[in-house]
């Protein structure tokens, strides 16, 4: 029995990776490094703000990091005003809250993005919880956002299903026994399903999806 789904935000909700890899480039490119969609996806894609940095940039003092972090997203933020949900997540809303399960938004997103990208997608008051980094002891590869998402739902994981869209995202919600969907936004399937998710889809609209989740 299904009771909950799970979202990531970034790259699940909304495909927001285009405009991150470019502001990425802007803000690296003033340290003198220059990266491309490789490295993009290997060292900073799904990851937390504070660990891409210290890995980027070991140099910098935890105020020069907080800085840059916020530079960032601020600069992100001014990008991303026209953000579309991503083909097929109305759809799925409209299937949940007819079935009437709960839904929770699981994000390594900062606080501000997050409340940002969910107004600009209408989405603000759809969700029965939002769990953020920033509310758990870690982030997005650790399951703890996870946990605490269902913790939150009062559900235990075999009546939870998460979609997310990378690699570290699988890592967390599989690490709290969830059933994943990977979505194919931003890495191939076949990574998705690598990092244990148990099918990869480009989008909400597949087929395979909605056949699925009808004999599930």
């Amino acid at each position: 029995m299904l009771a909950a789904i799970l979202f990531d935000l970034d790259g699940t909700l909304v495909n927001t990776d285009p405009v991150h890899y470019q502001v990425w480039q802007e803000v690296l490119r003033d340290y003198g490094i220059e990266i491309d969609e490789i490295f993009y996806k290997t060292r900073i894609s799904g990851r937390l703000n504070s660990l891409i940095i210290a890995d980027i940039l070991p140099n910098l003092t935890l105020a020069e990091s907080q800085q840059l972090a916020e530079k960032k997203e601020s600069r992100f933020r001014e990008l991303s005003q026209s953000l579309q949900p991503l083909p097929g997540l109305l759809d799925m809303l409209a299937w949940t809250n007819k079935l009437g399960l709960q839904r929770a938004v699981v994000t390594n997103a900062p606080p501000k993005n997050a409340q940002f990208m969910l107004s600009v997608l209408g989405l603000t008051n759809i969700f029965d919880t939002v769990v953020l980094a920033n509310d758990v002891a870690a982030g997005k590869p650790d399951p703890a956002p996870y946990l605490s998402a269902l913790n939150r739902l009062g559900l235990t994981p075999e009546l939870v299903i998460a979609f997310e869209d990378s690699p570290s995202g699988i890592h967390s919600s599989v690490g709290a026994g969830i059933r994943t969907i990977g979505i194919a936004s931003t890495h191939p399937p076949e990574h998705l399903c690598s990092a244990g998710a148990i099918m990869a889809v480009a989008d909400f609209t597949a087929k395979q999806l909605w056949s699925w989740l009808s004999s599930s």
